[in-house]
């Protein structure tokens, strides 16, 4: 039995974890968050970095020999710093943008993330990498992470961004923020028969169960 950590700035890693823990059932997982400073979306790399540290090096404290970076905002924007900083592996999750431009058949893409996600040098590495010649919408989903912390989902202002991103000709909307995952079947709902949703815990998983088998 291994422990895996999982990190998220708030309740959005909750799901990523349960679903570790459903996939996983024969080892530990340790959830971290850190709801004193969400939501990372409006703050600066350097913030985030000085909350963070402290947060991981308390999992590798309790055990944990992998952690899941469950937030696409740290993930895109501070990864490779993290990785000289943390001695375990550490996996990142980040917004679909490959599998959705490879999928689309209206060359048109939603990518629903925060607004540091977006911002990011990562994130712009994966549009100018796989998403060549795809239009690539970005709904201002910056109000939506507070909604869901606060458990005050607004499904009209859900509806009004997905149906507006579906409408625009996006045939794949992409969950780029972990948060989200709690409203993914409100987004379901409206884009049904438009737009398939894609979110990462099923090929984050995947790569979990990659590192487990090569740790000592």
């Amino acid at each position: 039995m291994k422990k895996i950590g999982v990190f998220d700035s708030g309740i959005g890693g909750l799901s990523v974890a349960r679903a570790i823990e459903k996939a996983l059932p024969d080892h530990e997982v340790l959830f971290a968050d850190d709801s004193q400073h969400v939501p990372y979306g409006t703050r600066t790399a350097d913030e985030i970095l000085a909350y963070v540290v402290p947060i991981l090096d308390g999992l590798v404290t309790e055990g944990c020999e992998v952690i899941v970076i469950a937030c696409n905002t740290v993930s895109t924007t501070l990864i490779e710093k993290l990785r000289t900083i943390i001695k375990i592996p550490l996996i990142a999750m980040e917004p679909m943008v490959k599998p959705a431009a490879e999928q689309t058949k209206s060359g048109v893409i939603a990518v629903c993330a925060t607004p540091l996600t977006l911002k990011s040098l990562r994130y712009k590495w994966l549009k100018d990498t796989y998403a060549k010649g795809i239009k690539v919408l970005e709904p201002d989903c910056s109000d939506w992470m507070l909604m869901i912390e606060h458990d005050q989902v607004d499904r009209e202002k859900i509806k009004k961004r997905i149906d507006a991103a579906c409408n625009a000709g996006a045939d794949v909307i992409v969950l780029g923020c972990t948060h989200f995952h709690w409203i993914e079947e409100v987004i379901k709902e409206v884009a049904a028969g438009r737009a398939k949703v894609l979110q990462p815990e099923v090929p984050v998983i995947e790569q979990l169960k990659r590192v487990l088998v090569q740790l000592p």
